[in-house]
């Protein structure tokens, strides 16, 4: 456990060394940030001045150290536009991203396992039909639109939910969040059913076939001979073992909530690391999109590492090698 432990730590270590070459070298051709610094009348000295501050006038492989060591010690340096430490304007907006995020997720485990159960157990009804006809909608249909017919639909024609914004926050443990606030939740239904649409339907599809894949082995037949009830076969026994590859993807799912929450966000102007991110795209502000990318990695590596453990939680017989 402990040696598989240390393996992946290097693992993540490599994934992270390579991760911050590329960003560095991507980083380089996004705009000129010597132009964000300098006011439009400066001279060549002053523009000179600006590129010696920030190393540009160094060979590259000397930059990418700088860099390297800048972020080894956390420090990304300042925005352009805000003057303020680039991973702190991340940090800042992180609560409001996970809230959606961790709602889209509760909400794909809570519809997607029982609906792909359901659809796997009895796959010839009609409403199993219905539901993997759904499915495929969930997939097809793109974020961007679902976000603004749920807009005009529930903030527009019934005006029972509001279209943007956070809105009221309370502090707990520290941490700004909507949850708790009064009205708060309403805000967060929208941006995370439009986040939570398409791994939603995945989740869904994954589930029921591997229900249907589980229900044809040799353990459910004798299950059922020794006169075990339906339910507890497909729940205790087909439904476990169909849940390896469940995880595998709702833990990739789940990265990509954390890392593609642009769209959402911008669509309901919810104040998070994606519009963060978005903002500084439009005005090149380099620090805070290497922040960003850094951040959202460390994040996949954890979660797949986690996902990792949690296999053998599932099922006894993976050993962790």
């Amino acid at each position: 456990m402990l040696k598989y432990i240390l393996k992946r730590f290097v693992q993540m270590f490599i994934v992270l060394f390579v991760v911050s070459v590329l960003v560095f070298l991507l980083t380089n051709f996004i705009g000129n940030p010597v132009d964000m610094l300098v006011p439009q009348n400066a001279t060549m000295e002053e523009i000179e001045a600006a590129r010696i501050r920030l190393g540009l006038d160094k060979p590259l492989p000397v930059q990418y150290m700088i860099f390297l060591n800048d972020v080894l010690h956390g420090n990304f340096g300042k925005s352009y536009i805000y003057g303020k430490p680039a991973m702190g304007l991340i940090v800042e907006r992180i609560p409001a991203t996970m809230e959606i995020v961790v709602v889209a997720a509760v909400l794909t485990l809570v519809v997607a396992i029982p609906l792909g159960v359901y659809a796997g157990a009895y796959p010839k009804k009609t409403s199993s039909k219905l539901v993997m006809t759904g499915s495929i909608l969930g997939i097809s249909l793109p974020s961007f639109w679902v976000g603004m017919m749920l807009i005009y639909v529930f903030a527009v024609m019934f005006q029972i939910l509001p279209a943007s914004g956070r809105g009221n926050t309370v502090e707990v443990l520290g941490v700004k969040t909507s949850l708790f606030a009064p009205g708060g939740w309403k805000h967060i239904i929208l941006p995370a059913v439009t986040l939570a649409l398409s791994h939603l339907a995945t989740t869904i599809r994954l589930t029921r076939s591997g229900i249907i894949e589980n229900m044809k082995q040799d353990y459910i037949k004798f299950a059922r001979a020794k006169g075990v009830a339906g339910k507890k076969v497909i729940f205790g026994h087909a439904l476990k073992n169909a849940l390896i590859p469940v995880i595998t993807v709702f833990g990739m799912n789940l990265g990509g909530m954390i890392a593609f929450t642009t769209i959402t966000e911008t669509i309901f102007a919810w104040p998070g690391m994606g519009k963060l991110l978005i903002d500084a795209i439009g005005k090149a502000d380099r620090p805070i999109i290497v922040a960003y990318l850094m951040a959202t990695a460390c994040m996949f590596v954890v979660i797949n590492f986690v996902v990792d453990l949690l296999y053998t939680f599932i099922d006894p017989r993976i050993e962790l090698r």
